[in-house]
């Protein structure tokens, strides 16, 4: 295989004579996928250099050089025009060199003093994230209102509600929407944790041992919009755990989706029909004319196990490094950067989604059997006085007799309820009302429309 000649842009490139593998020098690039970092890494420099100014390093003319090459740089960059070359391992190994070319290299070749590729890779990445989590933060929460307003809007609507898939008890829509919103909540709670995790500033730790001209590090730090220090160097360089939190956040929120989206899926079925999604977010079979398939549902579904991969696959990656920085912890941004999109686009989409579907009250509420009221009757012999334990065997007695019969628990005459127990009366029929039976459920979390509409103006709040 042909050799590569030893770039002149290398940052590490003086202890070296011989040439490198080209394929080395391809399977070490990171350019490809960090250059989305481009703003974050010329930002980090920005205020780097003003750090050196104030030690005497860079001279005030010098900087405001700098700082106008770092703009050029930056516009190239946002406007695709900025023209990669060979030698561009990375996103500062690039910045550096067309910054180079701009304001020339004796100027240029200063922005680096007492900085190290560790440090500023852990800058690069933390101000990443940050702003990539930030835009989540504003997606999610506009998602979850959409969900609250739906709910909000739509409150008047019964349907069954399910354990093991298996009709339970009746419920309202809004209860299960705002079960949802309930999740999502938590996942912003948590997500605004990372956030505030996360926003501490590696710069200035140097290559693993700190600033050999003392540099003021938390002025660094409030100029990048962090709110302190990593007060241990060799930390500061090697600390990937605001990644794992991220890939963990990202894969909580995926499970979250993936659930949400397979309730929906479910009924949207022809067996349910309690729901139609937009043809926006549904497609056809290639076969069968009649076909409306709920792919956006499938896709955030599916797309989750990629998420749930990125996380387990980086975990691996760093669980036996050594102390400080290793060059495993390049594979941090692939997995990290393909889940922070996966979780953008499937907010959005999700956010359509329930932004335009149909719901079929009519439908749903045909679906409630009054068996799922069985529970109702155990509770009408409790106020008798009669023991829940006690109550419980004599509504399955009910249930059974009426199933013998074929025909629908409240279709039991008196006669016969008092023939399953005497303390049945004749106000027995009053236990099979639906709406009566989501209503009496007031407490803190319950079906009652004020209790359901305490939960959505307490989610609301924490928004």
């Amino acid at each position: 295989m042909p050799q590569s000649k030893p770039s002149e842009q290398r940052l590490w490139g003086g202890r070296f004579t011989g040439a490198s593998d080209p394929l080395m020098d391809l399977y070490n690039a990171s350019l490809p996928y960090d250059k989305k970092m481009y703003e974050a890494d010329l930002e980090g420099t920005k205020v780097y250099t003003e750090g050196l100014t104030k030690l005497g390093l860079i001279t005030k003319e010098e900087l405001a050089e700098i700082h106008r090459g770092l703009e050029v740089v930056k516009q190239e960059w946002a406007n695709k025009e900025f023209v990669e070359k060979p030698g561009d391992e990375d996103i500062h190994t690039a910045n550096e060199r067309r910054l180079g070319e701009i304001i020339g290299k004796h100027i240029a070749g200063k922005v680096h003093t007492g900085r190290s590729r560790n440090d500023q890779v852990a800058t690069d990445m933390r101000i990443y994230v940050r702003e990539r989590l930030i835009k989540v933060d504003e997606i999610l929460v506009d998602f979850i209102k959409s969900i609250l307003y739906r709910a909000k809007n739509e409150i008047q609507y019964l349907m069954p509600g399910y354990t093991h898939l298996q009709k339970a008890q009746p419920i309202r829509w809004s209860h299960w929407l705002s079960s949802y919103a309930t999740y999502f909540t938590e996942d912003l709670k948590r997500l605004r944790q990372i956030i505030a995790r996360l926003n501490v500033s590696p710069l200035g730790a140097g290559a693993l041992a700190g600033h050999p001209y003392g540099i003021d590090r938390e002025y660094l730090a409030e100029n990048l919009g962090f709110t302190g220090v990593i007060g241990n160097s060799l930390t500061a360089v090697s600390d990937r755990d605001f990644i794992v939190e991220t890939l963990f956040w990202s894969t909580l929120f995926m499970n979250h989706i993936s659930r949400f989206s397979e309730d929906l899926i479910i009924y949207s079925t022809g067996e349910f029909n309690f729901i139609q999604l937009s043809d926006a977010y549904s497609t056809g079979s290639s076969l069968m004319p009649q076909k409306k398939n709920p792919d956006s549902l499938e896709l955030l579904r599916g797309k989750s196990g990629r998420v749930f991969g990125s996380f387990s696959g980086f975990l691996m990656s760093i669980k036996s490094i050594p102390s400080t920085y290793n060059k495993d912890m390049q594979e941090d941004k692939e997995p990290l950067f393909d889940a922070l999109t996966t979780v953008e686009h499937s907010i959005l989409i999700a956010t359509g989604v329930i932004s335009t579907l149909t719901v079929k009250s009519d439908k749903m509420f045909a679906a409630l059997t009054m068996d799922m009221l069985a529970t109702d009757l155990a509770d009408y012999l409790v106020k008798k006085g009669v023991p829940f334990r006690e109550t419980h065997h004599i509504s399955g007695e009910c249930v059974r007799t009426a199933e013998e019969q074929n025909k629908p628990l409240n279709k039991l005459t008196i006669a016969e309820f008092q023939n399953i127990d005497s303390r049945f009366g004749e106000d027995v029929i009053n236990v099979f009302d639906f709406e009566a039976s989501v209503e009496k459920r007031t407490s803190t979390g319950g079906t009652a429309k004020c209790a359901v509409l305490k939960q959505l103006n307490e989610l609301e709040s924490q928004l």
